[in-house]
């Protein structure tokens, strides 16, 4: 072995990295996106969880306990109710997490202490925040009042997941995740591959627009991208015994605008790549903050405020709502629609700025 032609070699692999500005970028940017979100966003302890309070005691005593509630940082108070059924209409549309049910004989219960003084009904389709509600339960609360007043017991009511089980949570957040990663992808090393092999100036000579091209990549997909959710869906309830509360349709009409999002983001990405393996790059590279965001693996109400800003630009973040809310909690379309705006408005941008890349690109 001449040691004179390996120094050559490795001389010219590191002159093409050089010259290969996007992968340099990579090499750099990954770690360093992996540090920034490991290091600042992601924070396993839970705080501000929206929460919704019903005092139907409404004491001096019911008061000052929601009020120590809301000093512990894990919650925080959006809605005062008059009725349970508009508990269950927040909960059920995702717009609080948690709620503080305090009975009509609050006084009696904690004169008593046979019973529990109040609940603290949660979400439970979200593993994060059953675990801030026990939290929560365990907060040491003073004495009320009175001093012969121990401190209030509270009971935890998990709604949607009252056994806690984990595939309830992790199995509709699957889904959100086997698309991101397929579907970004495989369109990502779509153009790029149709002009590694000459195709692209075969397509060129024809009269086939820029949308019509971009159309035409996105489309097959959408088909795999369907199927895909069908066999999780199906996986999950055979297996796993998930529930399906919701919707049928409205399941699909919300991963059908997800599937598109997901197809307009990785359609932008070839028009940067100019290889399959930079194309593989980049969707790793938008993949990753995706899964660390959106909630699926980190509580997001943990997040400082930056990083929640970020994650309401990605679309798993909002497809995760969309599919836990109409699957676990039974919500409808119209209960979510923001979430389903949040995707329009991705996928229109992403699709734009993809047409007129690929516009100069035919130019």
């Amino acid at each position: 072995m001449s040691l004179r032609r390996l120094f050559s070699i490795v001389i010219k692999e590191l002159r093409q990295l050089r010259r290969d500005r996007l992968t340099f970028a990579m090499i750099v940017g990954i770690p360093t996106m992996q540090l920034l979100l490991f290091g600042f966003a992601i924070n396993l302890d839970i705080r501000h969880l929206d929460t919704a309070v019903l005092d139907q005691a409404n004491t001096v005593r019911s008061r000052e306990l929601v009020a120590e509630l809301a000093s512990s940082q894990v919650i925080t108070l959006r809605h005062a109710l008059a009725a349970p059924q508009q508990l269950d209409d927040l909960l059920r549309e995702g717009k609080v997490s948690v709620g503080i049910v305090i009975p009509e004989d609050f006084e009696n219960r904690l004169e008593r202490g046979d019973r529990a003084a109040l609940q603290l009904v949660v979400d439970g389709s979200d593993q994060v925040v059953q675990q801030a509600a026990r939290q929560l339960a365990a907060f040491p609360l003073a004495r009320l009042r009175g001093d012969a007043v121990p401190p209030p017991a509270v009971e935890v009511v998990n709604f949607y997941n009252p056994e806690r089980r984990a595939p309830v949570n992790t199995v509709p957040g699957l889904v959100g995740v086997i698309l991101t990663m397929t579907m970004v992808m495989f369109t990502a090393m779509a153009l790029v591959r149709e002009r590694e092999r000459g195709n692209l100036e075969m397509l060129i000579a024809t009269p086939v627009s820029p949308w019509e091209l971009t159309i035409g990549k996105v489309l097959p997909f959408v088909a795999i991208g369907l199927v895909q959710v069908s066999l999780v869906l199906a996986l999950g309830k055979l297996i796993f015994s998930v529930p399906l509360r919701g919707s049928l349709l409205d399941i699909y009409l919300a991963a059908l605008l997800f599937i598109i999002a997901s197809l307009a983001l990785g359609v932008f990405l070839s028009t940067l790549a100019r290889s399959q393996f930079q194309a593989m790059q980049l969707a790793f590279f938008t993949f990753l903050p995706q899964i660390l965001l959106s909630g699926f693996m980190f509580p997001y109400a943990g997040m400082p405020r930056a990083a929640q800003w970020l994650a309401e630009i990605l679309p798993m973040t909002h497809f995760l709502r969309l599919i836990r809310g109409i699957a676990l909690r039974g919500a409808t379309l119209a209960d979510l629609w923001t979430e389903l705006v949040a995707l329009a408005a991705f996928s229109v941008v992403m699709l734009s700025i993809a047409v007129t890349r690929v516009s100069k690109r035919l130019d």
